[in-house]
């Protein structure tokens, strides 16, 4: 039987151990560094890929109320060096609700000689993918009538209110661009 000195030491020598190699540990794990992402914007833009151009950027414009941007063209090279396109020249159409610096962009195009498939936008469950764009509002009602004045109709019951545990008094109405795409207005009722 061991005496209870060595016992102890043995303790106090594996406890040491053990607190070196965690040191050891963490001392390399904090020293991979990984580099902050700094992202020059706080927004997200993104691009919708259109079967009529001049139809959609009038949904957009005049039934939604977006301010187009300046126009920009991509060059076959850069299409396909990107992996943008298969070498296909194509024009962007950036739409944006506030004609600032750091708006969003909703990025029309139309690829006519390769139109590309439609997806099943009956629901936002019904394809994999960006299912739907958010529109956030100061009064549903104009928002709605805006839609109305160019024949567009919220789908099935909308607009709707929120539920408990959102805010009060605000609601949510759904909208298709000419490719069916789901357009989400959320806001107030005045």
């Amino acid at each position: 039987m061991k005496n209870s000195s060595f016992v102890n030491r043995e303790l106090i020598c594996t406890t040491l151990i053990v607190f070196i190699v965690s040191g050891i540990a963490a001392w390399a794990a904090s020293s991979k560094t990984v580099p902050d992402v700094e992202y020059a914007k706080s927004t997200v833009d993104f691009g919708i890929v259109v079967s009529d151009l001049e139809k959609s950027l009038e949904f957009y414009k005049n039934a939604l109320g977006m301010q187009e941007r300046e126009m920009f063209a991509v060059t076959p090279e850069m299409g396909g060096d990107s992996g943008l396109s298969d070498y296909q020249a194509f024009k962007v159409y950036p739409l944006v609700l506030a004609n600032d610096k750091t708006a969003t962009n909703v990025k029309l195009m139309q690829f006519k000689e390769a139109p590309g498939k439609k997806v099943d936008n009956s629901f936002i469950h019904s394809s994999l993918g960006v299912s739907y764009l958010t529109l956030y509002v100061k009064d549903m009602n104009a928002a709605l009538a805006r839609a109305k004045a160019y024949g567009v109709k919220p789908i099935a019951k909308g607009p709707i209110s929120l539920p408990e545990g959102f805010p009060k008094g605000v609601y949510l109405a759904l909208v298709r661009d000419p490719d069916g795409n789901l357009v989400e207005l959320v806001g107030p009722k005045k």
